[in-house]
C-alpha cells in the first residue's frame, strides 16, 4: 500500500498560493509504504516487534542494554492495571487445574514434576500477596520499532536485539501484515492498537524502568568525583581492574591536569609511588609540596640520562633476554635520533651496539650485580668509536657525531646522575628544544621502564601530551609496548593528550585505549568531537554533552561501566594541584608573608 505525501514545493514559491500550504504538508515524507514485514517512510526503513514471553523472574535493569545500544530504535510501554477480583479468579481456576494435574499424576503413581510444584507454589504466593494488597496486577505491551536504511539494517539491529532479550529468556515476535499498528504503538499517541499484553504483577513491573544510573563505587580505591546521574562517590581502584591503565582525552584548559593531579596526590597517600613525564613543568609544583624530586631534562640541565643503562634482570627473566630487549629498543632510539636507517644500516647498528656493551665486558655471561658498578655502562662516545671501527658506517658517524661531540652531547653523552628513590618522580621537558623533544621522552621513557622492570612495587606512569611520542612510529610502538606490559609489573599508564587526532593517526592509537580500563573524557573540541564519538562508541547525546562540558566535568570509564563525573578537590588538595596561574601566583604571595 502506498500513500504518497506532497510537500508541494512549487506551491509554497508561488505567490497565488500562498496561504493554502499548510505546515503537515512540509513535515510530512513524500512517500510512505506500508509492507508485510516494514514501513518504508521516505528513505528510511521500520520494523516493529511485541514482546510475547516473559520469564519467571526479571532482574532490575534487564533494558539498560538496549536503551544504551547505538541503534536507532522507537520503545513504548502500555501499562493497564488490572481487575484484582478479576485476576484472583483467573488465578484461583487456574491453581486449581495444576493441583488436579499433581492429584492425578500422584494417583498414577507417576514421578514428581518439578514445573508444575513451582507453578503451584507460585500462583499460591501471588494470590496471596493479591489478597493481602502486597501486590497489584497489570497488563503490560512492550513494543520496539527499529529503523534502517535498507533491510540488511534492520536485519542486524533484529539480531542485536534478540541476543540482548533471548539471553534473558524474553522473546519478541514482529507485527507482520499489522506493522502499521505496531508503528502507531510504539508512536507517542498512547494508542495501543495490537493488545498484544502479559500479565504481570507490581515486583517484576517495577524492573522494566529503563533509567539505571550506574553505581561507580568499589568501596575501595581513591575519590574520583561526583556521579552526576545520582550524586553518589565515584570511588574506585585502577589496581583492582583487569589493567591499571587509563587515558584522558580533553582539550586544554578543560582540568584534565587538575584531574590527574588529584589522583597522584590521592594515590600517594595509599603508598603507591609515582613517575610523571611532564612536558610544561605543571607537576613542580606539586613535586615540591609533597617532597618529590623534580628533575629538568634539557642540554643545559645538570640531569643526566644514560640510553646505555640496563636494568637487573627479574627472576624470570634471562640476562641475555634483557641485553636482547635492551638493543631493539636501542635500535629503535637510534633511528629517531639519526632521522631514519636504510635496513643495511640498521644490521650494522645492530651488530656495533652488541659490540659495544661486549667492550665494556657487559654480556650474557657477566654478572648484573656487577653493572654500572665494576662493569659501569657505555656511553654515546663508545658506541661511536665501535662505529668507527666498521666498514659501510661512515654515514651513521656523521649524523651521530652532534650527539657525541656536538651541541646534544651534554644531554645523550653522559652517565646517569639521576636517583629515583623517592615517591614521587617528575621529569620535565619543558625546555628541551622542538627537534630532539621526541627523542629525549624517549630515552626518558626507557631510563622509567628500567626503573620499573628492576624493582617491582605498585607505581604509576604519568605521560603527559602523549601526542608528541605517537608522531613517530619506533617511539608510538615503545609507549605501546609499556602499556601492554604494564601490568606485569604492577604498573598503571596514565596516557594524556590534548591532540587526538594526532593520537589516532598513529597505528597504536586504538592500541593503547584498548589496554586502559580507566577512560576520562572532558571537554572536547568541535574538530576532534568525531574521531572521539568513533574511538569511544558515544551517543549523540554523550558527544553533545562533551562540547558543553564545564571545567572537571566528563564521562568516566571504568571497565564496562561509564558514568557523567565532576571531579572535586577539597581546599588543601586545591592549594597544592592548582594549575591556575593567578592560583599559583597568590600561593606564592602567601608564603612569602608567612
Amino acid at each position: 500500500m502506498k500513500i504518497p505525501f506532497f510537500s508541494k514545493k512549487e506551491e509554497v514559491l508561488s505567490p497565488k498560493e500562498e496561504g493554502r500550504i499548510q505546515l503537515i504538508d512540509i513535515m510530512s515524507p513524500s512517500l510512505v509504504e506500508v509492507s508485510q514485514n516494514n514501513i518504508k517512510i521516505g528513505d528510511i526503513m521500520s520494523k516493529t516487534y511485541f514482546v510475547f514471553s516473559f520469564p519467571r523472574y526479571l532482574t532490575t535493569g534487564w533494558m539498560s542494554p538496549i536503551i544504551n545500544t547505538n541503534l536507532p530504535m522507537d520503545i513504548s510501554f502500555h501499562i493497564h492495571p488490572a481487575d484484582s477480583a478479576t485476576m484472583l479468579k483467573k488465578l484461583r481456576r487456574k491453581a486449581t487445574e495444576i493441583q488436579a494435574s499433581l492429584s492425578e499424576r500422584e494417583e498414577k503413581g507417576l514421578i514428581r514434576d518439578p514445573s508444575l510444584e513451582i507453578a503451584h507454589h507460585d500462583l499460591e504466593e501471588l494470590r496471596d500477596k493479591i489478597q493481602s494488597a502486597q501486590e497489584r496486577m497489570f497488563h503490560l505491551s512492550l513494543y520496539v520499532t527499529v529503523f534502517g536504511s535498507n533491510e540488511k539494517e534492520l536485519r542486524k539491529a533484529e539480531t542485536e536485539i534478540r541476543s540482548v532479550l533471548e539471553s534473558r529468556l524474553i522473546y519478541l515476535k514482529p507485527a507482520l501484515h499489522q506493522q502499521k499498528d505496531g508503528f502507531i504503538c510504539s508512536s507517542p499517541y498512547g494508542i495501543n492498537s495490537l493488545m498484544v499484553s502479559n500479565a504481570m504483577n507490581t515486583a517484576p513491573l517495577s524492573s522494566i524502568f529503563p533509567f539505571v544510573s550506574f553505581d561507580l563505587n568499589s568501596g575501595e580505591g581513591i575519590l574520583y568525583g561526583i556521579n552526576r546521574h545520582n550524586s553518589s562517590l565515584v570511588l574506585f581502584d585502577r589496581f583492582s581492574l583487569p589493567n591499571a591503565n587509563a587515558c584522558i582525552f580533553a582539550v586544554s584548559g578543560s582540568g584534565k591536569s587538575y584531574a590527574v593531579k588529584l589522583e597522584i596526590l590521592r594515590y600517594l597517600m595509599l603508598g603507591v609511588d609515582v613517575i610523571v613525564v611532564d612536558p610544561e613543568n605543571e607537576y613542580k609544583f606539586l613535586s615540591d609540596a609533597v617532597g618529590g624530586s623534580f628533575f629538568n631534562m634539557s642540554l643545559s640541565s645538570p640531569n643526566f640520562l644514560n640510553a646505555f643503562d640496563l636494568p637487573q634482570p627479574g627472576e624470570d627473566e634471562s640476562i641475555e633476554a634483557v641485553l636482547r630487549s635492551n638493543i631493539i629498543n636501542l635500535v629503535g632510539l637510534m633511528r629517531l635520533m639519526l632521522g631514519g636507517i636504510t635496513p643495511e644500516e640498521d644490521g650494522i647498528v645492530d651488530r656495533a651496539l652488541n659490540e659495544t656493551y661486549a667492550a665494556k665486558d657487559i654480556t650474557p655471561e657477566s654478572d648484573p650485580s656487577l653493572w654500572g658498578k665494576e662493569l659501569p655502562f657505555p656511553i654515546m662516545s663508545d658506541f661511536e668509536d665501535i662505529l668507527l671501527t666498521m666498514e659501510g658506517a661512515e654515514s651513521l658517524v656523521r649524523r651521530l657525531q652532534k650527539f657525541t661531540k656536538g651541541a646534544y652531547s651534554n644531554f645523550f653523552n653522559n652517565q646517569s646522575n639521576v636517583s629515583v628513590d623517592n615517591r614521587l618522580i617528575v621529569f620535565g621537558t619543558r625546555d628541551m628544544e622542538d627537534e630532539l623533544r621526541p627523542m629525549a621522552l624517549f630515552t626518558v621513557l626507557r631510563y622509567i621502564w628500567n626503573t620499573i622492570t628492576s624493582v617491582h612495587k605498585k607505581r604509576l606512569l604519568v605521560i603527559d601530551e602523549a601526542w608528541w611520542l605517537m608522531k613517530n612510529e619506533d617511539s608510538a610502538s615503545f609507549l605501546f609496548g609499556t602499556v601492554k606490559r604494564a601490568r606485569k609489573y604492577w604498573l598503571g599508564v596514565t596516557t594524556i593528550t590534548q591532540d587526538v587526532n594526532d593520537f589516532m593517526k598513529s597505528s597504536y592509537g586504538q592500541p593503547i585505549i584498548t589496554n586502559s580500563s580507566l577512560i576520562l573524557l572532558l571537554k572536547q573540541s568541535t574538530a576532534t568531537i568525531d574521531t572521539v564519538q568513533n574511538a569511544f562508541k558515544l551517543t549523540d547525546e554523550e558527544k553533545l554533552l562533551l562540547l558543553e562540558s564545564p571545567i572537571g566535568e566528563g564521562i568516566f570509564f571504568a571497565g564496562t561501566k561509564h558514568a557523567l563525573i565532576r571531579v572535586i578537590a577539597s581546599y588543601t588538595e586545591d592549594q597544592i594541584i592548582t594549575t591556575s596561574p593567578e592560583e599559583v601566583e597568590k600561593i606564592k604571595r602567601e608564603k612569602r608573608y608567612e
